[in-house]
């Protein structure tokens, strides 16, 4: 799985972290989350996800 030059733009700053690098980005990517509420605490927690480029969000 490789990224695109809008992905590669967009998640430069995790790419450049040791922490999470190439792999690290690919697996979030290929993840799949499902959050259930999105009161208070879950809508922010979708925003937060979302950026950091999970591949799939559930909301319910």
């Amino acid at each position: 799985m490789s990224f695109s030059e809008d992905e590669i733009e967009r998640y430069a700053r995790h790419l450049v972290l040791s922490e999470v690098g190439g792999p690290g980005q690919q697996r979030l990517k290929a993840a799949r989350v499902g959050l259930i509420g999105l009161g208070g605490v879950g809508a922010p927690a979708a925003l937060y996800l979302a950026a950091a480029g999970v591949g799939t969000l559930r909301l319910i």
